[in-house]
């Protein structure tokens, strides 16, 4: 039977996780059917065990030695927070350049909706959002860009007009010429776990082991990524927080996202401003969730989750400051 391992965070632990700023001793060995076990982590194999802490390493500008912020930008007319807001090249250009004084470690430019419900958007229509915001922002800032997107002609054209990174929210399950893409461009690649289209997304939210089936979905993208040519220092995953999942899903993969590192990446998570804050923090309106979002980017930050993508950076980047001197 497979076993799971998700080290535990404590203070004064033995291993650092990921060569980062969390450490453990011990770890949970989850198996499907069965209730956890928990034993020193040297009980578990070398190998499992090298995974936990191998450092990851720098990924283009970006350090691993603290958790990195990742500037949310929507050049899009419907995205669920700020649809409309962003979706001229002036527009976007200054708010990259807003989140770059902010403290953004890199900004994040998606061209589609990604949002329950949203539909599907053009090739050309995509590019013509993202292409010209890239340009002008390349052309004032060296600071990382990712182009948000699950079409491998999108990502082409971002790369080319001088994106860094490629952010596949469909987990290359979309497009499967996405990996070919990262594979000659040398770009790292970040895979995140989504069970289905955004338009269909939220309608059958089932799963035998929320965590685990998570964990196995992104196990398998990954070593499709690596066998095909991607170096797994260079692949980061997400599980997808609020893609095809309920509050309950969101939860618990919030609760063991230690587990991921066990996949021997580097890990994003994007809860920023999602429905499930908004209900527990009694919080309607979007722009009221800012508190919550930050308080789910510092819960993952104690997981020694390397990547928060988020809308407010200001406050996230501020509340991560207090934090690591609090640490100290």
């Amino acid at each position: 039977m497979k076993n799971y391992i998700r080290p535990l965070i404590e203070e004064l632990g033995d291993f650092l996780l990921a060569g980062g700023w969390c450490r453990f001793s011990k770890v949970e060995i989850l198996q499907r059917g069965k209730p956890i076990h928990v034993c020193s982590a040297l009980d578990i194999p070398k190998k499992s065990l090298k995974r936990l802490i191998d450092p990851r390493k720098n990924l283009n500008l970006i350090k691993m030695n603290r958790p990195n912020v990742m500037g949310i930008l929507n050049t899009t007319p419907d995205s669920f927070s700020d649809g409309g807001k962003f979706d001229t090249v002036f527009m976007a250009t200054e708010h990259a350049k807003k989140m770059t004084n902010d403290g953004a470690d890199i900004i994040d430019i998606g061209g589609e909706s990604t949002r329950p419900g949203a539909e599907y958007v053009e090739v050309f229509e995509e590019i013509s959002r993202t292409r010209p915001v890239i340009q002008a922002f390349r052309q004032i800032s060296s600071l990382p860009i990712s182009i948000d997107t699950r079409k491998s002609a999108v990502a082409k054209a971002a790369l080319l007009a001088g994106a860094d990174w490629v952010n596949d929210v469909s987990g290359l399950s979309f497009d499967k010429n996405m990996v070919d893409v990262a594979v000659k461009s040398g770009v790292p690649l970040c895979i995140m776990h989504s069970p289905a289209n955004p338009k269909q997304m939220q309608q059958n939210a089932k799963y035998d082991n929320v965590l685990l089936d998570v964990y196995d979905h992104l196990e398998k993208r990954v070593e499709l990524a690596v066998t095909r040519g991607v170096p797994r220092a260079k692949i980061i995953v997400d599980p997808g927080i609020g893609f095809g999942k309920t509050q309950e899903h969101n939860l618990a993969l919030l609760r063991g996202l230690a587990l991921f590192h066990s996949l021997g990446c580097s890990i994003l998570v994007g809860a920023s401003r999602k429905r499930f804050i908004g209900t527990i923090s009694d919080s309607e309106n979007f722009d009221k969730r800012m508190p919550g979002s930050v308080a789910v980017a510092l819960a993952a930050g104690g997981q020694g989750v390397q990547f928060v993508r988020v809308h407010d950076v200001l406050e996230t980047v501020q509340a991560f400051k207090l934090w690591a001197a609090v640490r100290c």
